[in-house]
């Protein structure tokens, strides 16, 4: 089972790759769409932070480890998960609207912040796996100029293990006996140069950063 800490490492590792870019650039098309895009983004980013710094002072790895916990404990893991998914569900339907109207929100219209932005909430559209086929289709279609590419290798990766499938570019991680490691791949002796022309790190120095930032959480 994949431990619901790893999630949270895992997304917020992801998303660590563009810490730089969170401010939301002025040369948007769209300023409106991009601070709302912000707005959404900081509660992602929130709900995660929380769940995880509660989990680490609870020592809670996997899931059943909630069972060895006092009522009161509990009680408060079960508001964690519920704003979880609340958020999660709430920031999907809205981009779901969006996209609708507006079709896949690039960087000229929101800027590199804003593009990140709206890729991380369809990078955990995960209770939505068409919506998120979907929108990694539209991206696919747009001037690379127009997306950034390690996000469409990230959400590459999603679309395709949710659909059965082994990963291209190795972006997705599972815990193990506390070390990562990544999910099925479908050219393990290539994926390096894969992910080099996306501009993302070689396989082992992404798991070693990964493993180095988040030390505590995988003991």
């Amino acid at each position: 089972m994949k431990s619901w800490m790893t999630i949270c490492i895992l997304c917020l590792n992801a998303i660590a790759v563009h810490a730089n870019e969170a401010p939301m650039q002025a040369d948007a098309m769209d300023p409106e769409l991009r601070r709302e895009l912000a707005r959404r983004f900081r509660a992602d980013q929130d709900v995660r932070v929380a769940s995880m710094n509660w989990c680490n002072k609870h020592g809670i790895k996997e899931p059943s480890d909630v069972d060895n916990l006092g009522s009161e404990q509990k009680a408060e893991f079960e508001v964690l998960s519920t704003t979880f998914k609340e958020v999660d569900s709430d920031n999907t339907k809205w981009l779901k609207d969006v996209v609708e109207k507006r079709g896949w929100p690039t960087i000229t219209l929101v800027g590199k912040g804003g593009a990140t932005a709206a890729w991380t909430l369809v990078q955990h559209a995960d209770a939505d796996p068409k919506f998120q086929r979907r929108c990694l289709d539209l991206m696919a279609k747009l001037p690379k100029g127009e997306v950034l590419q390690d996000n469409f290798a990230y959400l590459t990766d999603r679309v395709l293990l949710a659909e059965g499938k082994k990963q291209l570019y190795g972006t997705q991680f599972i815990q193990i006996d506390g070390k990562l490691q990544p999910r099925p791949l479908e050219d393990e002796a290539n994926v390096d140069k894969l992910r080099a022309t996306v501009g993302l790190p070689s396989l082992a120095e992404y798991l070693k950063q990964a493993e180095e930032a988040y030390r505590d959480s995988l003991k």
